[in-house]
């Protein structure tokens, strides 16, 4: 069974994810409050640990490519390192991209989601370094097809091999637009900081590459679990993600149109 994920961010009243675009004051205590209120409702969630893109993960990655003979007789097997009851840091990255020189990131154990195609030298980096490490299914394996049903797969996975019971999904954008299309974000927590940027084009909280005939989240029901008024105009919202079985869930009662 995989994971519940929340999916946690902070953005402008606009749905943009570049607060310190539109901070009030650009200031180091401004930046502070930002981040340290992010982190405290962070705590207040209860995961198990944090899951972002590789983009995301660079900010934690610190290590250099180096050579290591492929040492592992099923090197494509998952390997689980040594957790030693720490928090998970999980990064989603297919191509094996990132080089970490560590098992950790912020004192919380690496597990690194690939791709079927990395290297083998690659993956003895990874247990050098004691990064856990899962892939998303190849070519005529159980779980391959379109990306969803990959990353589904990879979701069962880190639940049923690695024991993981809940993550926060923290971004970026075209991340979490990854997982809100698969229909695996289970609860929606933002934090909506008091600015507006209003400029086309920069990263939203959901971005899904498609036509423009195309709804990621069809089929889903935002459930109102909380919201919650903090210091210096802050917002925290919290919605459930369901399903709905028709479209009219989206309606009033009465099945009139919304007003």
């Amino acid at each position: 069974m995989r994971p519940r994920i929340i999916c946690h961010m902070t953005s402008s009243l606009d749905g943009r994810l570049r607060v310190d675009r539109c901070l009030r004051r650009d200031t180091e205590t401004e930046r502070a409050l930002v981040g340290s209120t992010y982190e405290q409702l962070a705590a207040r969630l209860g995961t198990e640990g944090w899951m972002v893109g590789r983009k995301t993960m660079e900010e934690f990655a610190f290590g250099a490519p180096r050579a290591f003979a492929a040492s592992s007789p099923d090197p494509r097997k998952p390997f689980v390192g040594q957790r030693k009851g720490r928090k998970v840091a999980v990064a989603v990255d297919l191509h094996g991209k990132l080089h970490y020189g560590r098992d950790d990131a912020l004192g919380d154990h690496l597990i690194a989601i690939l791709g079927p195609d990395v290297p083998d030298e690659y993956l003895a980096e990874l247990r050098h370094d004691g990064v856990s490490y899962l892939f998303t299914p190849a070519r005529g394996e159980p779980g391959h097809g379109s990306p969803a049903e990959e990353l589904r797969h990879a979701m069962n996975v880190l639940g049923d091999g690695f024991g993981i019971r809940s993550l926060m999904l923290q971004g970026g954008g075209i991340t979490n637009g990854t997982f809100l299309k698969a229909g695996l974000i289970d609860e929606i927590s933002l934090i909506v900081y008091p600015g507006i940027d209003g400029l086309t084009g920069m990263p939203a909280i959901f971005e899904c590459a498609g036509e423009a005939n195309e709804r990621p989240a069809a089929g889903s029901v935002l459930e109102h679990v909380a919201t919650e008024t903090l210091d210096s105009g802050l917002v925290w919202l919290r919605y459930r993600i369901g399903k709905a079985d028709t479209p009219a869930a989206w309606l009033p009662s009465d099945g009139s149109a919304p007003r």
